[in-house]
């Protein structure tokens, strides 16, 4: 059974994810639909890859993703459709998929060139792109529905800066359970770290000094840093909202501070 996802900024007031979804099923009735999110803050871009970027892995080769991220239409849109990791996205040309490539190479990369319907024209998400992936899920070639093309809107994020004795970051995402996750990957934490002890500053002058394997390693109410899932540093709390009592918000610049030290003074 062929697998689309959807990651949008449609929300679940309104009739778009239904109209989406029921263009899908009218072109492919037996497919596994499956909501990555549809809360993405209206056309938050780095939002959206960090979110599928950390998502799309864990569903199964072949799996075409839908993006529905500033897909409004205009004269000059773009919409494409890529493989990577033999998986297929289909999106806007909006500097998204420079997002989740992240200076990698697609395997694919096409110009989407189906013809939007009139009457889906404020719509291409339930049109173009609907057509796209179901065509993808039946078995069909990108080739067959877009022309080769080379050149991505390229977007780029904010990105930490680090000497060998600091790294400075930001918060660029807080999850459902209020945990504060930062730009600071765990590869180069290791890479400046090398060993040493630590020294980690945020807002409201709060320290933390040891880094925790999982949320329940310290007491409930408690403050703790670790690495999750996306492999970037979390500021948390035991069963509490760090980014509530904590004072960490989404995009919030420099709050993050780490300070690497040979011993603990």
């Amino acid at each position: 059974m062929a697998v689309i996802t959807l990651t949008t900024d449609l929300g679940h007031k309104d009739f778009y994810q239904a109209a989406l979804k029921g263009s899908l099923l009218t072109q492919l009735s037996d497919a596994n639909i499956v909501d990555i999110t549809h809360e993405i803050p209206a056309f938050n871009i780095p939002r959206a890859a960090f979110v599928l970027g950390n998502a799309y892995h864990y569903f199964p080769k072949g799996t075409v993703h839908i993006i529905g991220i500033n897909t409004l239409f205009h004269e000059e849109s773009r919409y494409i459709g890529m493989k990577y990791n033999d998986h297929y996205f289909v999106g806007a040309d909006n500097g998204i998929f420079s997002l989740l490539l992240n200076g990698n190479e697609p395997q694919e990369l096409y110009e989407l060139n189906l013809m939007q319907d009139l009457r889906y024209l404020h719509f291409p998400l339930a049109d173009i792109l609907s057509k796209s992936a179901c065509h993808i899920a039946k078995g069909g070639k990108l080739k067959d529905v877009g022309t080769p093309m080379q050149q991505l809107i390229e977007k780029v994020t904010l990105q930490p800066i680090f000497d060998k004795d600091m790294i400075r970051g930001n918060v660029i995402y807080v999850d459902a359970f209020g945990n504060a996750i930062t730009n600071i990957s765990k590869d180069l934490f290791n890479k400046v770290q090398k060993g040493r002890h630590f020294v980690l500053y945020f807002k409201r002058n709060e320290t933390i000094t040891n880094l925790s394997w999982h949320y329940n390693e310290v007491g409930e109410g408690e403050k703790l840093c670790l690495f999750g899932i996306s492999n970037y540093l979390e500021i948390a709390i035991n069963k509490g909202n760090a980014s509530q009592l904590l004072g960490l918000h989404d995009d919030d610049s420099n709050v993050i501070r780490i300070e690497f030290k040979d011993s603990v003074l």
